[in-house]
């Protein structure tokens, strides 16, 4: 895939655990591709500013907080949700560094850590919390809650909706009444969205999204994954 909006930087200021909160069970996501990925979708709104982002599996928050670092000049609020409560609390912690207070916190945090130990990894995770404090020019809104996306969700209207879908079949997302779909989730998704909304799912080369809600305008294939852009097309 050619990239056409994200350069090939050095993005170890957003290693998970670094500044960025980790936790067992929070993946890692490129950087360069989410990003890229945001780009993409971003190019087909009929607007620039105040962009509403939502992610219904987003884990410990790891690719909502960097979309909110690196694209803070024209995100106004982001919504997260998953399955687990332990998730939410991770991403809570990590969508907090998106407030001038929360990254000033992280940064004593690491201060602290530095002072008791005297690590070079301390001192390099500082100077991270620096440059990334920087790049807070305002702070985005943030609203995280547990939910199910294959079933109801709260009618949010977002702009955009991008989600890494977990690794494996979806048959791995249990319910007491009946094994979960993709399909479910992308019906749902559609549910919460309006017209202009566009939809960013990255997924398992094998997963395959049918969903006559939405009409494909983008695919992509690196390595073992793949992602598909969306617009909303059932009326």
């Amino acid at each position: 895939m050619e990239y056409l909006y994200s350069k090939n930087e050095n993005f170890e200021d957003f290693s998970s655990g670094r500044v960025l909160y980790n936790a067992k069970g929070i993946p890692n996501f490129s950087v360069r591709l989410l990003q890229e990925m945001y780009c993409r979708a971003k190019s087909y709104l009929k607007k620039n500013q105040d962009i509403i982002v939502y992610d219904p599996c987003c884990g410990g928050g790891y690719t909502l907080t960097i979309l909110g670092l690196l694209d803070n000049y024209n995100i106004s609020k982001i919504y997260g949700s998953d399955i687990e409560q332990r998730m939410i609390i991770f991403a809570e912690k990590n969508l907090n560094l998106l407030s001038y207070a929360g990254m000033e916190n992280r940064k004593q945090e690491v201060i602290h850590l530095y002072q008791k130990y005297g690590k070079q990894s301390h001192m390099e995770a500082l100077k991270s919390c620096e440059r990334l404090a920087k790049m807070l020019k305002t702070e985005i809104k943030t609203e995280l809650f547990v939910a199910d996306c294959t079933k109801q969700l709260p009618y949010i209207i977002p702009d955009i909706i991008l989600t890494d879908v977990p690794y494996g079949q979806l048959v791995d997302w249990k319910a007491k009444e009946e094994e979960l779909s993709i399909e479910q989730m992308i019906e749902q998704l559609w549910n919460i969205s309006n017209p202009d909304t566009i939809l960013v799912v990255c997924m398992n080369k094998k997963q395959k999204i049918k969903n006559k809600s939405w009409t494909r305008i983008e695919k992509h294939i690196i390595g073992k994954r793949k992602f598909e852009i969306f617009k909303y097309s059932k009326g």
